[in-house]
């Protein structure tokens, strides 16, 4: 069984495939090739944005959009512990403080109740991550930032493109939107790759100069800029995957319901036992894509050993939160975030992609749920 089958699906996909990369070979424009300002196009229409910038990689959008707000030494962003570490990475090296605000327990989202204690003088943006797929409460970020003469509001949103917010497309519901397309994520291409979104005009010419080491134009340099394009293969490479990706969406929220529905079908209300698996809630007004399809588990290792010998692959997104990071946890102590410190010793991803059947489905949760002697008569109830 396969974690993410990208096997499968570039099989499904080949002819669009490689018809997109026979284009490309043939025109020869490798970098900034048509490919490109079509797929931004196509994206941009996705999610209703006005631009769509696309640039090397999901690291790279979050370091373009700071660098156009301009962001200094000293200054303070606003984010979350509970994510991969680029979020906080590309803050530190312009010489900022990631400022981390504890997660909502059932979502692993930044808890929107908690961010305007953490605004100072020095904060210069807020930085949500839309985890596993779900975005985190924006509106209410919103109205936070607002309130504190118009903070802009950076969504990581690299692993929820696809996932919508009170009927608005993630990468959409902010001063600026993030994603990445590297090749596990719901859209991703066969590399680095990654783009950004606003409808800020001032704001997009400024990271599309930034994408090209600052150029307004060839050889003059109106700002300090990367190296940050996306190149035309892998553009073109995701604009056929975009082909099917609206199913795409649809298949992974099946899948993701399903998990959902019979692990909620083997609740026992009357137990009280603490080892017990904690299905994370998506709320009413949002939509995931499912990049990851993830729970919570008493005695992790031992139901992820039990697994592996059943030849079924996990994952742990995150065993660790920044601030306990060799390199962050200088920045903020681990008890100030003690429910990111809960879940990160707790949270199993289990296999998610398109060709994922039923009975695969069911394989998994039936060696999940079964007590087994070696791993101290482990009982696992559902939440």
């Amino acid at each position: 069984m396969e974690f993410i089958d990208l096997k499968a699906q570039y099989q499904a996909l080949k002819p669009q495939i490689q018809a997109r990369i026979d284009a490309v070979l043939e025109h020869g424009q490798y970098i900034m090739g048509p490919e490109v300002k079509e797929l931004e196009g196509k994206l941009a229409a996705f999610t209703g944005a006005k631009h769509c910038i696309t640039v090397a990689s999901g690291t790279e959008a979050l370091l373009m959009s700071l660098m156009a707000l301009d962001v200094k030494p000293g200054d303070e962003i606003i984010t979350t512990p509970f994510t991969f570490v680029a979020t906080a990475e590309m803050i530190v090296l312009l010489g900022a403080i990631p400022v981390f605000v504890d997660v909502e327990p059932d979502t692993g989202n930044i808890n929107a109740n908690l961010i305007e204690a953490a605004i100072t003088p020095r904060t210069k943006a807020i930085m949500p991550v839309s985890l596993y797929g779900q975005t985190a409460d924006m509106d209410a970020i919103n109205a936070i930032a607002a309130k504190h003469g118009n903070l802009p509001v950076i969504e990581d949103a690299a692993q929820s493109f696809g996932a919508t917010y009170k009927g608005r497309q993630s990468c959409n519901l902010s001063t600026i939107g993030c994603t990445s397309f590297f090749p596990s994520k719901p859209l991703g291409c066969y590399g680095d790759g990654g783009a950004i979104f606003t409808n800020d005009d001032a704001l997009a010419q400024a990271m599309r100069e930034i994408r090209v080491h600052g150029q307004s134009q060839r050889y003059v340099h109106t700002r300090i800029g990367v190296g940050g394009r996306m190149d035309t293969l892998q553009c073109a490479i995701t604009l056929a995957k975009f082909e099917r990706f609206a199913w795409e969406v649809e298949q992974r929220k099946e899948i993701g319901q399903r998990y959902t529905d019979q692990l909620l079908s083997l609740q026992d209300p009357r137990s009280d036992s603490p080892e017990t698996i904690e299905v994370l809630t998506i709320r009413p007004e949002r939509t995931s894509v499912y990049a990851q399809y993830t729970v919570m588990v008493p005695q992790r290792e031992a139901v992820q050993k039990r697994l592996s010998v059943a030849g079924i692959p996990t994952a742990v997104h995150y065993p660790v939160p920044l601030n306990e990071q060799p390199a962050y946890k200088h920045l903020c102590c681990p008890e100030c975030t003690p429910v990111a410190k809960g879940m990160a010793k707790r949270v199993m991803s289990l296999p998610m992609h398109t060709s994922l059947t039923v009975e695969d489905q069911m394989r998994v949760l039936g060696v999940m749920l079964e007590a087994d002697s070696t791993d101290n008569q482990i009982e696992l109830i559902v939440q």
